[in-house]
């Protein structure tokens, strides 16, 4: 639903005192258009907000859209290629997903309509979770200001156990989105399939949307490499903050899509950032100042911090200098070794426009232990079977993932 929240200020008002269905996929595998928690809002007269699938199944989900709104039931359906027929609804890409469409009356007081509102009051980019449960009555939606600190007795939802309130709440803390299998006071089990009654309503599940704010890039150089790998790295949804100790070249128009420029000493700004607590575990920086009086000591510093990433650019042989100097500053070898540099994926970039896109591909790939970073028309099997960040944050570097908890072992795409 979070995805729609750009386009509901202007919906909401065709929608006031009349029913309509939210369908929202709660399951997905394989080579799938959209993860879950993407939503379409459906209108009785056969409006449609939002996509699915980008064409493939809209038309059966808005026909049981309308059955939904016709007997106020909830309906839950599962779409997946079949060759045996081809005129059935699926998914040429040869994925399966599994849709929850839920009616909502006219009545204003009804909770997902309440929570729409809520939701149309956001901006795009603002922390925000929806937390739904998905059972025969849509008996429950509650909007969270605040996802990083929720906590099981802020969710507001009843009917469910105190277990399931913790486990919804760590996914919400985690800025994740999944369907998680609760247990209903009275013994009903947790489990996400058994969830599931025979008529296809979830009747112990419930579904989350977190956001969380936006991860920061910190981009250490006010040089052409550093003006390109500014709006690139918007477009990947980073805060961007550039940095530079030179006033003449931090203070330049073609660094103005940067959310912020400061004029500092970068591993002095580093250290105030990291002893204020603005720095976490989703933060990257790139160090593309290419000198040593600016790299080694905020190398230093970077590489002494819990970042998701460090890179540095240079050449092998800058490299080696560089290694030379932070082993003769005390930093150890394993932290080292958790050092992008040469930064960037070999693509054979040149330009600086060139060179932002291999940095943010090294990005992209360093999210999952398993990506190659070959061309897709090359690697065997499924495009789309790598395993989720976790708890639906980025993850970098060279260190082994954490095992999931229970929160992130359901319904993660």
């Amino acid at each position: 639903m979070l995805d729609l929240i750009p386009s509901l200020g202007a919906w909401l008002p065709a929608l006031a005192g009349r029913p309509f269905a939210v369908a929202t996929i709660v399951a997905a595998a394989g080579s799938v258009p959209r993860p879950v928690g993407t939503s379409m809002i459906v209108t009785a007269t056969g409006q449609v907000l939002g996509s699915l699938s980008g064409g493939c199944v809209e038309g059966a989900v808005v026909a049981l859209a309308q059955d939904a709104m016709d007997d106020a039931g909830t309906r839950r359906e599962t779409f997946g290629f079949s060759s045996a027929d081809a005129f059935a609804a699926g998914l040429t890409c040869g994925g399966t997903l599994t849709v929850h469409i839920e009616p909502v009356p006219a009545d204003d007081a009804a909770p997902l309509r309440r929570a729409l509102h809520l939701l149309a009051d956001c901006a795009p980019d603002q922390p925000v979770a929806l937390v739904r449960r998905l059972d025969d009555r849509g008996s429950a939606a509650v909007v969270l200001a605040d996802p990083a600190t929720a906590g099981a007795r802020s969710l507001g939802i009843d009917g469910v156990d105190g277990e399931g309130l913790r486990r919804v709440a760590s996914l919400v803390r985690s800025g994740g989105a999944g369907v998680i299998g609760v247990g209903l006071p009275g013994g009903c089990p947790a489990d996400q399939d058994a969830a599931h009654t025979a008529d296809g309503a979830a009747a112990g599940a419930v579904l989350v949307e977190s956001r969380l704010a936006p991860p920061r890039m910190l981009v250490f150089g006010a040089n052409d490499f550093g003006a390109a790998l500014v709006p690139a790295a918007k477009l990947l949804g980073y805060h961007v903050t550039l940095v530079d100790a030179r006033p003449a070249f931090a203070n330049q128009p073609r660094f103005g899509a940067a959310d912020a420029v400061v004029t500092d000493w970068p591993h002095r700004y580093l250290a105030a950032e990291a002893a204020a607590g603005r720095l976490d575990s989703r933060t990257v920086a790139a160090v593309l100042t290419h000198d040593p009086k600016f790299d080694l000591p905020l190398l230093e510093a970077a590489l002494a911090v819990d970042l998701a990433y460090v890179g540095a650019m240079g050449s092998r042989r800058s490299h080696l200098q560089r290694v030379d100097g932070l082993l003769a500053a005390g930093v150890r070898p394993e932290r080292i070794a958790a050092l992008h540099s040469p930064i960037g994926l070999d693509l054979g970039a040149v330009t600086p426009a060139e060179v932002a896109v291999s940095i943010t591909a090294e990005l992209i790939a360093a999210r999952t232990r398993t990506a190659t970073g070959t061309p897709l028309r090359d690697r065997p099997g499924p495009i789309h079977d790598h395993p989720a960040p976790d708890h639906g944050v980025p993850r970098y570097g060279t260190s082994p993932a954490p095992a999931p908890s229970d929160a992130q072992e359901i319904a993660w795409t």
